[in-house]
């Protein structure tokens, strides 16, 4: 039953708290933000605990388990994130253009903080404090619609950062967490007069609702279908490492291997290689009609016939599909056909085939010998992130910290009228 008819007084709470942290010095943004930290990292034990009791209803087995699991190495993990965004350059008040105008006025152009960032995501509590994070430190509020799979893990996360700010005598609106239920879910996608944009993340159903639903602004961010291209020059033992490491790795994330596409040339040999990494995770393979026939004599017992769907598709687990291809064109134009934009690579010692691959794959990141399990805003420097944005307006690939921000134009004029 809904216990609320409408989030609008909840929102309106938050766009007018929004005013107060938009106004913050850096400083006391800097000071906020790694007084978080230490509070998330007091907390650890009862965030754990709240974190089991969402872990109980999910089965181990799912590919949600993995995204909802808080253990005291990710929270650590998290609260020394938390201390890095802290310790970034301040996004906000930076002088982008500064020129005078022919009839004496004075033109500036600033960045601004969004105002109130909006979030909705399924099962990753972790989502739920790198948002509180970047907003902060970036002079946002925040409006988080996480999962019901994770609903008692991100109400004590939110309460815990409630406290900091009622400790820096700020409203806790700053940070408000939706109710649990669905049907609230169309007015919040439609609050423009409350929220600036909206930033989904989870699987591509989710994405795809929220684009067609949405009339706030919309940042896309976390499906991935990522390949990884085996090209005929390819150190075959360097290959299968990173091939192994981009799906096994951590396979329930949007930057994890998807497909491997192989040249035809080097494929009875590579493919022996993929085998001894691959056994101690029972990687399901789907391959095409060739590659089946190469990895069936080595009696590989998680085998499958691909299909046409089996290709495109973001497995989040440990599982993967695997195509011959005849040479480079056939392995673009596999790429563009079915890649989500996200990340790509390719394993190669020809540096002309390595440059025309990172230049012509339209994706957020491109890699070159390279895991595509970097796809990641801490692992680019940038302390956390929103999600990665596959899209191409406003942020593409790690949406973080210098992207919370918009432009503003100052003008200073002494009388100035237009003629």
């Amino acid at each position: 039953m809904t216990l609320i008819n409408s989030i609008l007084p909840l929102l309106q709470a938050c766009k007018t708290a929004s005013k107060q942290i938009n106004h913050l010095s850096n400083a006391e943004r800097i000071a906020l933000t790694k007084e978080i930290a230490s509070a998330l990292a007091k907390n650890i034990p009862e965030i754990i605990l709240a974190n089991k009791k969402d872990l109980s209803k999910i089965d181990p087995q799912s590919t949600f388990y993995d995204r909802l699991l808080l253990n005291e190495v990710r929270l650590k993990n998290i609260v020394e994130a938390t201390i890095q965004v802290s310790e970034l350059p301040d996004p906000v008040g930076k002088t982008l253009l500064d020129m005078p105008h022919q009839n004496g006025m004075n033109i500036r152009k600033i960045t601004v903080p969004l105002g109130v960032v909006g979030a909705i995501y399924e099962a990753r509590p972790n989502v739920t404090i790198d948002i509180a994070a970047l907003c902060f430190r970036s002079g946002n509020a925040v409006v988080l619609k996480g999962g019901t799979d994770a609903a008692a893990t991100n109400s004590l996360i939110v309460k815990i950062i409630q406290t900091v700010l009622i400790d820096f005598d700020l409203p806790v609106e700053i940070i408000t967490l939706l109710p649990n239920e669905r049907s609230l879910i169309p007015e919040f996608l439609t609050a423009t007069k409350y929220i600036d944009v909206i930033v989904p993340r989870g699987s591509q159903q989710l994405i795809n609702f929220v684009r067609a639903n949405a009339t706030v602004p919309t940042i896309e961010t976390g499906a991935g279908v990522c390949h990884t291209y085996v090209e005929s020059s390819a150190n075959l033992p360097m290959a299968a490492a990173i091939v192994a490491n981009a799906k096994t790795q951590r396979p329930s994330v949007c930057n994890a291997l998807d497909t491997v596409l192989v040249d035809e040339a080097i494929a009875a040999d590579f493919l022996p290689l993929l085998i001894s990494p691959f056994l101690p995770f029972e990687v399901g393979i789907y391959a095409d009609e060739k590659a089946f026939g190469i990895l069936s004599k080595l009696n590989y017992p998680h085998l499958y016939h691909a299909t046409d769907d089996d290709f495109g598709r973001e497995y989040l687990s440990q599982n993967c599909s695997v195509k011959l291809v005849s040479d480079m064109d056939e392995a673009l134009a596999h790429i563009a056909l079915y890649g989500s934009r996200h990340s790509e690579a390719i394993i190669t010692e020809d540096h002309e085939k390595a440059v025309r691959f990172l230049t012509e794959v339209d994706a957020a990141a491109v890699y070159s010998n390279a895991s595509t399990r970097f796809t990641d805003g801490e692992e680019f420097g940038l302390g956390a992130e929103l999600g990665i944005s596959t899209q191409k307006l406003h942020a593409r690939g790690p949406f973080a910290l210098e992207k919370l921000v918009c432009e503003k134009w100052i003008i200073r004029g002494s009388g100035q009228i237009r003629l």
